[in-house]
């Protein structure tokens, strides 16, 4: 090989390497992103907010997501609830949390 052939194919070698480096990167930046919370997470997560306004008796979720569509939103879902004393009497909460954030999309009081 010639000199200027064997730099152009150390060239070639360093960009291709660079690509498919920054190509694995962008791919596992992006499933990250795309990948559900675990559902134990999501309720960690909302009981935590839950402790700051007083003790909790009990909770529960569950662990199957579902899809859920609001207006032109579409996620899926993890379904829970909260159970907890106020003025000495037992009131649960149930809620629906986005599987993907975590954040609380709905809750009331049964």
């Amino acid at each position: 090989m010639q000199d200027d052939q064997v730099m152009y194919f150390k060239n070639g070698l360093a960009l291709g390497l660079g690509v498919g480096v920054l190509g694995g990167l962008a791919s596992a930046f992006w499933y990250l992103n795309q990948k559900a919370m675990n559902a134990d997470e999501v309720l960690s997560k909302i009981k935590e907010a839950f402790l700051k306004e007083g003790p909790i008796e009990g909770s529960w979720i569950q662990f199957e997501k579902k899809p859920l569509q609001k207006f032109a939103i579409k996620s899926k879902t993890y379904t829970g609830g909260i159970t907890r004393k106020e003025d000495e009497e037992l009131v649960q909460y149930e809620f629906i949390a986005d599987a993907y954030t975590g954040t609380v999309l709905d809750i009331y009081r049964l």
